[in-house]
């Protein structure tokens, strides 16, 4: 199984500051973009991939929108989530994952972004080169929803469930890339398992079938 843990930046993670520890996962063909704030801490992580975290409700949404089976990506039993299975289905898909931000500060000790201090913010242009067929960036935190828009000169912050095109970014044929803003997945975010599943439901059938 390939491995997207990013060992050098784990090594140099030192000093109060953190550096990724995931590398980009970027399928051929991507048409939509996953970009969070920052992984948790790694005693949080079930899996070395995007959304470890097995209180986080990611995998589960994913699972109720394309399988209608919100434990269909996991080990009940081993509290952990299929990372083969979840690999293969975003390859397949076109879903890449990455984070707005390279290095951090972890101001309280904990996973909130709250509490986040993004010192290296992602290049998230150059993201954008490798994935000529994107349609579409996805966030899911009001951290990463501003991180994007500082970064690619957006004035206006998308209400969560609502999208708005990116100025002057273009796919290969010519679409503007859109940017959208989803409810998070973390079981802090005050709104039911149910109507998380729709607004990521609305979201990928835009995408991804239209």
């Amino acid at each position: 199984m390939v491995s997207y843990l990013n060992t050098e930046n784990i090594a140099r993670s030192q000093g109060g500051i953190e550096y990724h520890p995931l590398r980009p996962f970027l399928p051929v063909g991507a048409k939509i973009l996953f970009l969070g704030s920052f992984p948790p801490q790694r005693k949080r992580w079930c899996i070395d991939f995007f959304y470890p975290n097995w209180i986080n409700d990611h995998w589960r949404i994913e699972g109720q929108v394309f399988f209608g089976d919100k434990n269909h990506f996991v080990l009940e039993k081993e509290k952990r989530f299929k990372l083969d299975e979840i690999v293969a289905f975003c390859e397949a898909k076109g879903i890449a994952f990455f984070d707005t931000s390279t290095a951090v500060r972890r101001l309280n000790d904990n996973a909130s972004d709250k509490f986040l201090e993004v010192v290296e913010p992602t290049d998230i242009r150059a993201l954008l080169a490798k994935l000529p067929h994107l349609r579409a960036i996805v966030t899911t935190g009001e951290k990463a929803a501003e991180t994007i828009c500082a970064s690619l000169g957006i004035s206006e912050i998308p209400k969560v469930n609502t999208s708005l095109p990116i100025p002057y970014i273009y796919n290969m044929c010519g679409e503007p890339l859109l940017l959208w803003r989803l409810p998070s997945s973390s079981r802090a975010y005050p709104l039911s398992f149910d109507k998380k599943a729709e607004a990521y439901k609305r979201m990928f059938d835009s995408v991804l079938i239209s």
